[in-house]
């Protein structure tokens, strides 16, 4: 048994690590190679992919290809297109719009789904070897959170050009300018984890597919049973307030490194540690979010649900609202800050989010509500916000060279504070909208929320 969670551990370390590896640096990649007024779009067709692309994997996973089968294609689908558009970038210096977001778009298509499906692989090797996934499960998902992290350090101190292979969190080292955080070689590297990672798969313990007559329709995979959730108020006030909050999922991924960086084409910062190590200083959002996990049992038994949903949105106000106040000097603080409180606004929202699903709907129909739930924030409402976001900061902001080098300087300060006002307004309408009376959830009800949330880095 101590064999077979190593392995499962490796499965999730690998599966957020080719995600850490790009995620949240991509921006600096797309700004100086001649997409930077795009960046929204690439990280808003991971929602737009995640609407249906999961459904039809996991349809074909219960009925004709195994899980574990299943995850290993797509993997190695998903690698071959990002690296396709690891190649087309390395080989053309100025990107085109339209061939390289559609390599990075069917690479996501293939990545998005493999989420839930390395969950439920994870569930069905654990049962059939007698364990309980809810209660095996959470400490071996956590290591997918450190491997997010680690394939973040290693993009940010990771370096390659003319043959020289090497690692270094120094602007004054010469080699500084071609580290994987700034380059293509982040996607060449999610697409060597991607190949290690597909193959990997096809070695885990065989999954049985869905008994004849037990397989769900594409409705409850798609979450569209759970429509009918929005005749109750409540219900469908909740649900209103989990995509307007889910506007808010990935506007820092998207957003956040090309912002700490731009730092470096302001005299003041541009040696600063902060502005040249932005996906280092930024990995601490992640340990945030793994050390806030082990908070969430206490919050929930003591204050409930909707005082928890409201410390998440109060998070998110200071989320953007320190990046607004923060620099890479002597504001590095307000930086750090808004890492820490990153925890608390994905994780609190999310596992709380999923625990009131759980407890609130029928059983007929709690399956389709998870999934609805997961369609109105990490489908519907990130994309959305994503794409808004980028019209936010393309209005004042705008790629400058400095120097040779090619930086987003602007007004980042008005955006910030128009998320932050944004997540204020959503937070006091919820307040006064939602009405909850707290019941405290069991000791077992929260670990099965950690364990089937599907998180959304």
């Amino acid at each position: 048994m101590p064999g077979l969670v190593i392995r499962l551990i490796i499965l999730n370390f690998l599966q957020f690590a080719v995600w850490g590896s790009y995620l949240v640096c991509l921006g600096q990649y797309l700004g100086p190679s001649g997409l930077g007024s795009d960046i929204a779009w690439f990280y808003s067709v991971q929602g737009f992919v995640s609407i249906f692309m999961p459904a039809i994997v996991g349809i074909i996973a219960d009925k004709w290809i195994p899980a574990q089968k299943m995850l290993g294609i797509c993997h190695l689908l998903a690698a071959v297109f990002m690296g396709s558009a690891w190649y087309y970038g390395h080989t053309h210096p100025t990107l085109e719009f339209a061939p390289f977001f559609t390599l990075y778009a069917l690479s996501l298509a293939f990545y998005m789904p493999t989420i839930a499906l390395a969950n439920s692989t994870a569930f069905k090797i654990l049962k059939s070897h007698g364990r309980n996934p809810v209660e095996a499960f959470p400490p071996i998902r956590v290591l997918g959170t450190v491997g997010f992290i680690a394939a973040m350090w290693f993009v940010n101190c990771a370096y390659f050009h003319d043959g020289a292979f090497g690692f270094t969190i120094s602007e004054s080292n010469p080699m500084a300018e071609y580290r994987f955080q700034y380059t293509d070689m982040q996607l060449f590297t999610c697409s060597a984890l991607g190949i290690v990672l597909g193959i990997f798969c096809f070695t885990l313990p065989k999954c049985s597919l869905a008994a004849k007559g037990t397989e769900r329709s594409v409705a409850d995979t798609l979450g569209l049973s759970a429509f009918r959730l929005f005749a109750d108020r409540r219900m469908a006030v909740f649900f209103i307030f989990s995509m307007l909050l889910g506007v808010a999922l990935q506007i820092t991924n998207g957003f956040a490194t090309t912002f700490i960086s731009s730092f470096k084409g302001v005299a003041e910062y541009a040696t600063t540690f902060g502005a040249n190590n932005s996906t280092l200083l930024t990995s601490l959002s992640q340990i945030s979010e793994a050390a806030c996990i082990l908070l969430i049992p206490f919050f929930l038994k003591r204050y409930g649900i909707k005082k928890v949903m409201l410390i998440a949105m109060a998070a998110w106000v200071l989320r953007f609202g320190f990046f607004g106040l923060g620099n890479p000097g002597s504001g590095l603080w307000f930086f750090v800050l808004s890492m820490i409180v990153y925890g608390v606004a994905f994780d609190f929202f999310n596992v709380s989010g999923a625990l009131f699903v759980e407890q609130e709907t029928d059983d007929r129909v709690k399956s389709s509500a998870q999934g609805l739930f997961m369609l109105m924030t990490n489908g519907i409402g990130a994309s959305i916000g994503t794409l808004l976001a980028g019209e936010v900061v393309n209005a004042y902001c705008a790629w400058t060279e400095v120097d040779g080098k090619s930086y987003m300087l602007g007004d980042w300060q008005t955006p910030w504070f128009i998320f932050a006002g944004y997540s204020l307004v959503v937070c006091v309408l919820f307040a006064l909208l939602f009405k909850y009376r707290h019941n405290p959830p069991t000791s077992a009800q929260v670990r099965e929320a950690k364990a089937e949330t599907v998180e959304i880095e």
